[in-house]
């Protein structure tokens, strides 16, 4: 059986030298982009970081002692072969970003313990192999960001789409079903043909009812008021005409 891709062996020296001061003054331990293939247990002797970026490697699994960076408010662990997440996570009680997105984790391997992460603010799980959203995660109340996009999900749960505080949420290409198309349906009941006949042709009941319904029209255009006639004023000249006659007497005076 063939061995996988041996990673860069991280020490303790390399840890302590990728720490980086982020915007805020936290401190960042960078390992992204290093070819880690597993977790290096060296770390843990920097546990009081503020953040840990490992992502864009070949890391398949992460220990249980992820539960000793208390202090942890930003983890990026996207872009690995990550197939499961310890439920260890849960205790991060400080996580601010979560971003696990490019991975191969279901529905199956996301641990539970995800909604106690309850200062979560963003939540990135694009790009991995869950056919569904636990209906849990509806009690990150503080979430204002969330990334599903590039899964097999057909739906997403209402305690999802209801978090108070979401402000984003990203579901592009999941294989949705497309909603049903109604029927549409003519208010009007219309007549597709007609047929002339005489009166003499018609029964007595069809014609009765035709009497009736030639009535109701009779009567219903004796109610529209008719139009009046404009009234005429024949001994009225065009306008001024008088004023003309008299305009050269005006000009004598």
């Amino acid at each position: 059986k063939g061995k996988g891709p041996k990673g860069k062996k991280i020490t303790l020296k390399i840890a302590k030298n990728s720490i980086r001061i982020s915007f805020d003054g936290g401190r960042r331990l960078d390992l992204s982009k290093m070819g880690i293939t597993t977790f290096p247990m060296c770390i843990l002797k920097l546990a009081d970081v503020d953040e840990l970026d490992l992502s864009r490697n070949m890391l398949k699994k992460i220990p249980n002692s992820i539960e000793m960076f208390q202090k942890l408010r930003w983890l990026d662990l996207h872009s690995n072969q990550l197939e499961e997440l310890p439920k260890t996570i849960g205790t991060l009680q400080k996580l601010f970003y979560l971003n696990i997105c490019n991975n191969k984790l279901t529905t199956k391997t996301l641990p539970e313990e995800l909604n106690l992460l309850k200062n979560l603010h963003i939540l990135n799980l694009g790009l991995n192999c869950l056919e569904s959203i636990p209906t849990s995660l509806g009690a990150l109340t503080e979430l204002r960001q969330l990334g599903l996009f590039d899964n097999f999900l057909t739906t997403i749960p209402n305690s999802v789409k209801r978090l108070p505080k979401l402000q984003k949420l990203n579901t592009e290409r999941n294989p949705f079903p497309e909603p049903v198309k109604k029927e549409y349906v003519d208010p009007i009941k219309r007549i597709e043909t007609v047929y002339l006949v005489q009166e003499k042709d018609l029964c007595c009941s069809c014609l009765k009812t035709c009497q009736e319904e030639r009535d109701k029209l009779n009567k219903f255009k004796n109610t529209i008021p008719s139009t009046s006639k404009k009234p005429s004023f024949s001994l009225l000249l065009t306008p001024n005409s008088t004023a003309m006659e008299n305009q050269e007497q005006w000009r004598l005076k």
